[in-house]
C-alpha cells in the first residue's frame, strides 16, 4: 500500500522567496444566465488581455495572478466584456494576497504599472448589484480592519446594507472595480493574508 502524501501550507516551507508574498491572485466564475452562456464567456475571455498576469483556467474557474493592478485589470475587462444588457450574469469572485502557497507567477511581478485593458473598458458603464465578505488572517485585530472597509464603501456611496456574514453594494461598474481596488490595496498594505470574496450580478429578474 503506497504511503499518503499530505499537503502542508506552512510558511516554512512554502513561501519560496519574498516575491511570493507580493502576488495577488483571483479565482472566479462567470455565469451568463442564457442558452449560449458559452460563446459569451469564450468572447469575453478572448478579448481579455492576459499577458501581463499568469493565467489558468480549469473546469469550474479561472484564476489570475500576479501584480495586484494587473489582475484587478484582467478580471474587470472579462466582467465588462462578457455584459449583455438583456442578460442576467453573475461572477463569483476571490481575491488573496499573502498565502503561504503562493509559489507560481513571480515573473508577473516585474511588470510595470501600466494596464493593458482598463484603455478599452474605462468608458463602460452599467449598474451592478454586489455582496463582498472580507476575511483578514493572521491578525488578532482583524475587527478593526472590516470596519474601516466597510466605512469606505459607506463614504464612496456604493453601501447597501449589511447582512449576516457578507455586506451588500450597488454601484456603477467603474465604481464598484475602483473600490475593489481600494479593498485590495489596504489589506495588502495592513495584513500579511487577507481572502476578499465578491460576487456581482447584473440584470438581476425582478
Amino acid at each position: 500500500m503506497s504511503e499518503k502524501k499530505y499537503v502542508s501550507y506552512s510558511s516554512s516551507n512554502s513561501c519560496s522567496t519574498d516575491l511570493t508574498k507580493q502576488i495577488t491572485g483571483c479565482r472566479f466564475s462567470l455565469s451568463p444566465m442564457c442558452d449560449d452562456y458559452i460563446s459569451i464567456i469564450l468572447n469575453a475571455l478572448k478579448h481579455v488581455d492576459t499577458s501581463k498576469v499568469w493565467s489558468n483556467t480549469d473546469t469550474l474557474s479561472t484564476v489570475y495572478r500576479g501584480k495586484r493592478v494587473h489582475v484587478e485589470d484582467a478580471v474587470k475587462a472579462l466582467f465588462i466584456n462578457a455584459y449583455k444588457k438583456d442578460v442576467h450574469m453573475s461572477l463569483e469572485a476571490t481575491f488573496s494576497k499573502g498565502s503561504p502557497g503562493d509559489t507560481e507567477g513571480e515573473s508577473y511581478l516585474a511588470e510595470d504599472d501600466l494596464l493593458a485593458n482598463e484603455l478599452s473598458i474605462k468608458d463602460i458603464h452599467f449598474p451592478v448589484e454586489c455582496k463582498i465578505a472580507l476575511y483578514p488572517l493572521g491578525d488578532g485585530n482583524y475587527m478593526d480592519i472590516i470596519p474601516n472597509v466597510v466605512n469606505t464603501a459607506i463614504d464612496r456611496g456604493i453601501y447597501k446594507e449589511s447582512a449576516h456574514y457578507c455586506t451588500f453594494l450597488q454601484a456603477d461598474v467603474q465604481s464598484l472595480f475602483s473600490y475593489i481596488d481600494y479593498v485590495n490595496e489596504y489589506c495588502g498594505s495592513h495584513l500579511s493574508h487577507y481572502v476578499f470574496e465578491v460576487t456581482m450580478a447584473v440584470n438581476l429578474p425582478e
